[in-house]
């Protein structure tokens, strides 16, 4: 398929040169976190020196700069973004700017350990929905999949979300021998806390302690087998991401899939990822990037700003390598996924 480049017709718009307008950042705050799954990091991570990650004034910074150029909607991701210190405040001031109508929204995708605590002060800053990773029910496989004994915590946290008001959809990685025959189960589950579910193909991303194809569970064959338990409708909602969504009949919560190795659905993209070092990533499955750092810490950020984030829009690929072939995963990024932002 020949894909045509087009020329942007706004200046002010962040615009790739496929025609794509830029309206969802993702910017992680922290490469730390307080679990270790399997699929995203190494047992012993070795974490970033505090140097070399942006402060939150400089992440204010560059929030305002997308902002500028046409970004509505900042999710805050990690590592696990709330485990950086006065996270609180980066969302408070990012929460001005929806009560201005500059932006939409701001959200976070966090694993749920510390929401018991900061459900309520999320919310009253002006986050409205978050996204909770958790691939299992189960205490023993929870501990085996994250390395943590943490499944009370996460518990306690999706609660307190529903508490503080806070709309929570799960986010699952379906994985092959470890939670594959509990897919339906947490899918039971989460219609019966009235939670949206998106279920995640794993990614060839970062050196892992194991081979990611030994995990590999296409989603393909667990849609099929939901459908013996559950009526299952293609949905039409859309947001601009990799997901295609499922109704489910006599529910009012949805069933998301991202298939990045079974079916690529790049074209609609509308968000780039930005690391904790002001790396700005214009594809998740690609390692092309421009460092924004630099810019920021530079006497005159704000024209440094806007003329990388120019450049990066001529480099934004029109859709990652991943796939599997002949029982391999190609297309591997070499950095982790706590790197860029989940």
């Amino acid at each position: 398929m020949t894909i045509m480049k087009t020329t942007n017709q706004n200046p002010t718009a962040l615009t790739d040169t496929f025609g794509r307008q830029i309206s969802y950042l993702r910017l992680s705050v922290t490469d730390r976190c307080d679990l270790r799954c399997h699929y995203c990091m190494a047992e012993n991570m070795i974490f970033l020196p505090k140097a070399e990650v942006l402060s939150l004034e400089e992440m204010l910074m560059l929030c305002n700069a997308f902002i500028d150029r046409g970004v509505r909607r900042i999710r805050l991701t990690g590592g696990e973004p709330l485990v950086r210190k006065d996270i609180i405040w980066l969302f408070e001031q990012l929460g001005k700017q929806i009560n201005s109508k500059r932006i939409d929204e701001v959200t976070v995708t966090t694993n749920g350990t510390q929401l018991s605590k900061m459900a309520t002060d999320l919310y009253n800053a002006g986050v409205r929905r978050v996204n909770i990773s958790l691939d299992t029910l189960k205490r023993d496989a929870f501990a085996e999949i994250t390395r943590r004994d943490s499944l009370s915590k996460v518990m306690e946290g999706i609660d307190a979300a529903l508490s503080a008001g806070l709309k929570v959809k799960i986010n699952t990685v379906a994985l092959k021998n470890k939670n594959e025959h509990e897919i339906s189960d947490i899918l039971n589950w989460c219609i019966t806390k009235g939670l949206d579910l998106t279920l995640i193909e794993t990614m060839p991303l970062g050196n892992i302690d194991s081979a990611r194809e030994d995990s590999y569970l296409p989603l393909t064959g667990v849609i099929d087998n939901l459908k013996t338990d559950f009526t299952l409708t293609p949905n039409t909602h859309r947001t601009g991401g990799p997901a295609r969504y499922y109704s489910i009949e006599n529910s009012a919560s949805k069933l998301g899939v991202i298939t990045p190795l079974t079916n690529n659905f790049c074209d609609g993209c509308n968000r780039v990822r930005v690391t904790c070092t002001g790396r700005i990533y214009m594809c998740l499955g690609q390692s092309n990037h421009v460092d924004l750092r630099e810019a920021i810490r530079s006497t005159n950020p704000e024209a440094e700003l806007n003329k990388l984030l120019g450049n990066a829009m001529q480099e934004k690929p029109y859709g990652h390598d991943f796939a599997m072939k002949d029982g391999k995963m190609t297309g591997t990024v070499g950095r982790h996924m706590s790197m860029t932002g989940g």
